[in-house]
C-alpha cells in the first residue's frame, strides 16, 4: 500500500503541529508549513519520522508559496487540512476599529488561502480524499471583538459547504475544535491566564475521527466527534 501522504498548513504549532504528530507517528508523509522558519523546522526534526517530512516555511497568503506547496505533494494527496489562520490585531477590536486593510489580511489567510490551496492540490487528491478546514465557534456566535476573524471562518464554512456539493467523490469537513490553549488564542485574550483551555492535542481524536472514518462532508464541532475537557472559562 502506498504511504498517504497529508498536507498540513499552520503546522509549527498548535493543532496543526499536535496532528502532524499523530499522523507522522502512523507512518504518514507530510508536507507542513508554517511563517516561523526556524520554528517549523524544530517541528518537523522533533516529529516522530522526520525522514517521511517535507517542512517548507511560508505564508499561504504567498502564491508562490501554496504553488511550491502543491509540487512537494506529488501526484498523490490524501488530505489536505486548513488549519493556518490570522486572527488579525491583537487586543480583538471592535469591527467599527478593525482596519480594512487588517480585514483584508484575516480574509486573505483564512478564507482565499485555503481555497486557493484547494484548487492547486485538487489534481493530487484521491477519490475519497479528505480535505478538513478548521473552523470557528466565532463563526457562528456574536462575540465581541471576533468580528473580522468569525466573517472569516464563516465564509469559510460556506466555502467548504459549496465545495462538498460540488466534489461528492471527496470527504471535505469544516470543524469547530473550540477553545484550545493556543498561541493565537492566547493573541486573543493578552494578558490573561488561558491555561485552563485544552491541549491542542485533546482535539486531534476529532480529527482522526474524520479522516480515519466514512462520515459525510459537513460542519462538525470536535466535542460531538470525541468528548474533549470541558473548561471553566468560556470564550
Amino acid at each position: 500500500m502506498d504511504t498517504p501522504t497529508a498536507l498540513i498548513t499552520g503546522a509549527s504549532r498548535g493543532l496543526g503541529r499536535a496532528l502532524a504528530a499523530a499522523l507522522n507517528d502512523r507512518g504518514w508523509r507530510l508536507v507542513i508549513d508554517g511563517r516561523d522558519a526556524r520554528r517549523l523546522g524544530a517541528t518537523a526534526a522533533a516529529l516522530p519520522r522526520p525522514e517521511l517530512v517535507v517542512a517548507l516555511p511560508g505564508d499561504v497568503a504567498d502564491p508562490a508559496h501554496r504553488a511550491a506547496l502543491a509540487t512537494a505533494v506529488g501526484p498523490h494527496l490524501d488530505l489536505l487540512v486548513n488549519n493556518a489562520s490570522d486572527l488579525g490585531p491583537s487586543p480583538l477590536p471592535r469591527l467599527v476599529d478593525l482596519r480594512p486593510e487588517e480585514f483584508t489580511r484575516v480574509l486573505t489567510v483564512n478564507t482565499v488561502a485555503p481555497l486557493a490551496l484547494l484548487q492547486a492540490v485538487l489534481p493530487a487528491l484521491r477519490a475519497g480524499g479528505r480535505v478538513v478546514d478548521i473552523s470557528s465557534d466565532a463563526a457562528v456566535e456574536a462575540y465581541a471583538g471576533w468580528g473580522g476573524y468569525g466573517a472569516s471562518k464563516a465564509a469559510l464554512d460556506h466555502l467548504t459547504a459549496v465545495l462538498a456539493t460540488e466534489h461528492p467523490d471527496l470527504r471535505i469537513y469544516a470543524v469547530d475544535p473550540g477553545d484550545m490553549a493556543t498561541d493565537m488564542h492566547q493573541a486573543a485574550f493578552p494578558g490573561e491566564d488561558i491555561s485552563d483551555r485544552p491541549a491542542p492535542e485533546t482535539v486531534v481524536p476529532a480529527l482522526l475521527a474524520l479522516i480515519d472514518g466514512d462520515l459525510p462532508s459537513g460542519r462538525y464541532r470536535a466535542a460531538e466527534l470525541v468528548p474533549v475537557p470541558e473548561t471553566a472559562a468560556g470564550r
